[in-house]
């Protein structure tokens, strides 16, 4: 059955087909129909469905959103109320634009399967479902630009057995990171390779690949040579399975994880480390936390003093369990290193 959950802060979801793009080992292919092999009639109808759930968006109306969406979904409407709150002030002077729209067609074979795989178009994109029961759906993906945050969103619609068609999904995520779209961090990832600033471009190719797929589960030409040329560069101590460990100022640093943030409006590395219990202690005094966060910040950017060029600054996060004992971010310029590159021509970067 088709259900949906309130979004998660990490893709700024509005609302999601439970479980899509899931990589399950059971899979059925069924078919898809692109709007070029379409009606009128039928583009029509689906670009004029997807045009009114957004402007009930734009207008926070959740009332008419809900009148128009399955009534599995619909019962319990409080999370969705909640998410169209949040993202109306983002969308309500935004231009609507429904880029494409597919639609879907899942037989009596994919009852039951973990996920359904629709073949589109040529050169063929991949779009993968899972939990699906067999029906007709519709994928419409659509841009609301022209304001500070644009949008993408990938609308999951199901048509009724009275051929009207209703909304059973929508997942929007940003169309941009700290200013640039997804087409720029490729183009500065291919840059950032070429003279082999491994850990630049991997972060760049990974930002790139969230922009460039609003549904998470769409493999095309383009998005597996993304994929392909992101796994040449991926470096070999970033963490992962296992922590990254290195010493600064005598202490030993465990890091668990290394990603990327705007929370701040720049590009930000975002660093979390494992506070040992002398670490721990230090934190709890404002000037030694912070002399312990700095110093991991200027070790990491002796080793990969690259970083630089590619990051308005480093957020570090000390954890203890699941709990942040303390967190800093600085700008590149007030954290001290030796030898940092200039920045390579990507243009000013993301500040």
């Amino acid at each position: 059955m088709l259900w949906m959950l309130a979004h998660g802060e990490r893709f700024r979801r509005l609302f999601f087909l439970a479980c899509v793009g899931l990589l399950a080992p059971t899979a059925y292919a069924a078919s898809c129909t692109t709007q070029s092999q379409m009606t009128p009639s039928q583009r029509e109808i689906l670009t004029g469905t997807a045009r009114t759930v957004l402007s009930y968006v734009q207008r926070g109306a959740a009332q008419d959103i809900r009148a128009v969406t399955l009534p599995a979904a619909a019962a319990d409407f409080s999370g969705i109320s909640a998410s169209v709150a949040r993202l109306q002030p983002l969308l309500q002077s935004a231009a609507i634009t429904v880029e494409e729209i597919y639609i879907l067609e899942a037989d009596s074979n994919s009852q039951g399967a973990q996920r359904t795989d629709f073949y589109c178009g040529s050169p063929v994109v991949v779009l993968s479902l899972s939990g699906l029961p067999p029906g007709t759906y519709a994928l419409a993906i659509v841009h609301a630009s022209g304001v500070p945050n644009p949008q993408q969103l990938a609308l999951i619609l199901s048509q009724t057995a009275d051929q009207r068609w209703m909304l059973a999904g929508m997942i929007n995520k940003p169309m941009t990171a700290a200013g640039h779209d997804g087409l720029w961090y490729w183009t500065s990832a291919r840059k950032y390779a070429q003279t082999k600033w491994d850990w630049d471009s991997w972060f760049y190719y990974r930002i790139a690949a969230d922009l460039l797929d609003p549904l998470e589960s769409i493999s095309s030409p383009n998005l597996e040579k993304l994929h392909r040329e992101a796994d040449q560069v991926r470096p070999g101590d970033l963490p992962g399975a296992a922590p990254m460990s290195f010493y600064a100022q005598g202490m030993l640093f465990t890091v668990s994880s290394i990603d990327t943030s705007t929370a701040l409006g720049g590009l930000d590395l975002d660093v979390h480390y494992k506070a040992d219990p002398a670490q721990s202690a230090q934190l709890q005094n404002p000037l030694l936390s912070r002399q312990q966060v700095t110093a991991l910040m200027t070790r990491l950017l002796e080793m990969h003093p690259e970083l630089r060029a590619a990051f308005h600054g480093i957020w570090v996060h000390a954890d203890q369990g699941t709990n942040s004992l303390f967190a800093l971010e600085l700008p590149m310029e007030q954290i001290t290193a030796e030898n940092s590159p200039q920045r390579i021509g990507t243009g000013a970067g993301p500040r």
